[in-house]
């Protein structure tokens, strides 16, 4: 990565503080894994498959945490350029629209610009990953019975982000040199969520095209 590149994702003025894994904890050594297998440049399709003995719960958990800290980098990178001027409604193209419901404030789908969109998902991820009923840290401590539908909703709403970066702000990635960062993040991310089936098919539908290409 270059030195323009590092100070770019080095910002903190517009990222979440990162959820961490405890050192000496099973997660750890799965994350410190699958951080290894992406260093050594292996293939993105073999580093996604779930290693022999493990929990498929565990391997989903790192992951989950571990894109939610990448994308939430990738979004701060341009959220300068992302403004309700420049994206009045979150979407992905002129066929592609996506509105928030949260159960809490916003009871039915509602049309909002981009920012304060992604403010509200990253806030709903964070609130999700940080709480212990869901994502338990403590060893020996079960995860939910509703676990996996909860991360294929947080790894739905991500790829959104991807969607929308590609889509209306590629070419701040292009200038910032960020291209091939970024190009490797969603291929891990694509390879992973199909790898075991946590996005439908259609969700992926916005980027096809790009992924045809990029994804072999």
């Amino acid at each position: 990565m270059s030195i323009a590149l590092k100070q770019v994702f080095n910002k903190d003025k517009t990222f979440r503080p990162k959820r961490k894994f405890e050192p000496g904890t099973q997660r750890f050594e799965l994350h410190k894994r699958a951080q290894a297998s992406l260093n050594s440049g292996v293939d993105l399709k073999a580093a996604v498959q779930l290693p022999g003995g493990e929990d498929l719960n565990d391997w989903v958990a790192v992951h989950v945490v571990d894109f939610f800290n990448r994308i939430n980098l990738i979004y701060g990178t341009i959220c300068e350029f992302c403004t309700e001027r420049t994206c009045p409604v979150m979407s992905g193209g002129p066929k592609y629209e996506y509105r928030w419901q949260d159960d809490l404030k916003y009871k039915k789908p509602t049309a909002l610009p981009a920012p304060q969109y992604m403010n509200l998902l990253m806030d709903w991820i964070e609130v999700q990953i940080n709480n212990e009923d869901i994502f338990p840290t403590s060893v020996g401590v079960p995860f939910p019975k509703n676990f996996l539908q909860i991360c294929k909703k947080i790894l739905c709403r991500l790829f959104r982000v991807f969607v929308h970066v590609y889509i209306h702000h590629f070419d701040r990635i292009i200038i910032m040199g960020a291209e091939a960062h970024v190009n490797t993040c969603y291929k891990h991310f694509y390879y992973f969520v199909t790898e075991l089936a946590l996005i439908d098919r259609k969700e992926l539908e916005p980027l096809k095209e790009m992924t045809a290409r990029m994804c072999h």
